[in-house]
């Protein structure tokens, strides 16, 4: 019997944004709302790609930087 391959990410949720990044939950909402973190809508629910995640922490450690 084979064994399946392990699944990749393919987005995050809000939530598991905010705990990656260990940011508060309304902190997060409100990056993402002010488009900061880009992210899509899927039905009811936003999703954010991993390398969104990674932009946003490039952009911020740019800004650091200056």
């Amino acid at each position: 019997m084979a064994i399946a391959p392990a699944l990749t990410r393919k987005w995050y949720t809000v939530a598991e944004v905010a705990e990656m990044l260990q940011f508060g939950l309304s902190k997060t909402k409100m990056l993402v709302a002010t488009q900061q973190i880009r992210s899509v809508k899927v039905g009811h629910h936003r999703r954010v790609l991993p390398e969104w995640v990674d932009e946003y922490v490039s952009t911020q450690s740019e800004q650091a930087l200056e």
